[in-house]
C-alpha cells in the first residue's frame, strides 16, 4: 500500500491507466463551467443538485467497496468504474452528444490503457515455465511449491496481483517457497498444468507441489464460472491449501 500522499500522485501521473482517466474526468469541469453560461438560471440549479446527488451516491458506493474489498487494486478499479458511470449519467442529463463523447473516450481508455498490477513480488519469484520445470524437478530449495498462474489481461489477476506476494511473505520458509508464472507471456504453459486460458476463466490460478508433484490447487480442473465460487482472498488461499499446517511443521522440525 502506497502511504505517502507524493507516492500517489507519482502514480497518477506516471501511470497512464490513472493519468488518462484523471483527464477524463478533470475534462467535466471546464465542460460545466461553459455550459451553466448557456443554460437558463434553474436548469443550472438543477443539475447542480444532479451533480450533488451523484457526487453522494458515488461516495457512498465507494465506501462500501472499500470496505467490502480486501486490495486496493479492486477499490481503484470499482471507484473509476463508479465515477465512469456516474460521469456518464452526468454527461447524459447535459446533452446526449455529451455522453456519446465520454462513451468513446472509455472506450478508448479500456483498449488502450490497463490498470497496473501491484508493483511487489514479496517473497514470491517469477519464474520461466523452464525455470519452474527445473526447480520441481531438482528439489533443492523447497520441498513445497505454491505457484500462482496469472495473466495481467485479466483483470481479475490485476485486481488480486497483492494477495500472493503479501501472503508469501507471511508463509515463506525452508520448506515453502512461492513461484509466479506469467501466462500472458508463456500461454503454453496452460496446458501442461490444466488451465484454460479460454475468456481467462479460473484465473488466477494456484497449485501446490510437493516434491514436483501436484497436491491441490485452486480452482479444480473442472472449474465452472457458472458456479459460485469463494473470491481469493489471503485468508481463503491460506485455508485452502492449509498453509499454516504447512508453516508449523516447519516450525516443530527445526
Amino acid at each position: 500500500m502506497i502511504r505517502n500522499p507524493f507516492q500517489w500522485l507519482n502514480t497518477v501521473v506516471t501511470e497512464p491507466h490513472y493519468f488518462f482517466h484523471f483527464l477524463v474526468f478533470f475534462s467535466y469541469l471546464p465542460i460545466r463551467i461553459s455550459a451553466s453560461s448557456i443554460f437558463p438560471h434553474d436548469v443550472s440549479l438543477l443539475l447542480l443538485r444532479r451533480e450533488i446527488q451523484a457526487i453522494l451516491a458515488f461516495t457512498i458506493f465507494s465506501a462500501v467497496r472499500m470496505v467490502r474489498e480486501e486490495t486496493w487494486e479492486g477499490v481503484i478499479g470499482d471507484t473509476l468504474l463508479f465515477g465512469k458511470a456516474f460521469l456518464f449519467l452526468l454527461a447524459l442529463y447535459v446533452d446526449y452528444h455529451l455522453a456519446l463523447w465520454y462513451m468513446v473516450a472509455f472506450l478508448v481508455l479500456y483498449i488502450l490503457s490497463q490498470q497496473p498490477v501491484f508493483p511487489e513480488l514479496g517473497a514470491a519469484k517469477t519464474m520461466t515455465p523452464l525455470q519452474l520445470e527445473s526447480t520441481l524437478i531438482e528439489g533443492v530449495s523447497s520441498r513445497y511449491w505454491l505457484v500462482e498462474f496469472r495473466t495481467l489481461s485479466s483483470s481479475t489477476c490485476v485486481r488480486n496481483s497483492r494477495n500472493f506476494p503479501e501472503l508469501s511473505v507471511t508463509y515463506v520458509n525452508d520448506n515453502l517457497s512461492f513461484g509466479i508464472v506469467d501466462l500472458g507471456l508463456f500461454p503454453n504453459v496452460a496446458d501442461k498444468v490444466g488451465i484454460t486460458l479460454k475468456g481467462n476463466v479460473g484465473l488466477p490460478a494456484y497449485i501446490l507441489f510437493e516434491n514436483a508433484t501436484e497436491i491441490t490447487r485452486y480452482p479444480k480442473v473442472d472449474f465452472d464460472a457458472k458456479v459460485f465460487h469463494p473470491s481469493v482472498t489471503k485468508e481463503y488461499l491460506s485455508r485452502h491449501f492449509e498453509l499454516d499446517r504447512l508453516l508449523l511443521e516447519y516450525v516443530h522440525s527445526k
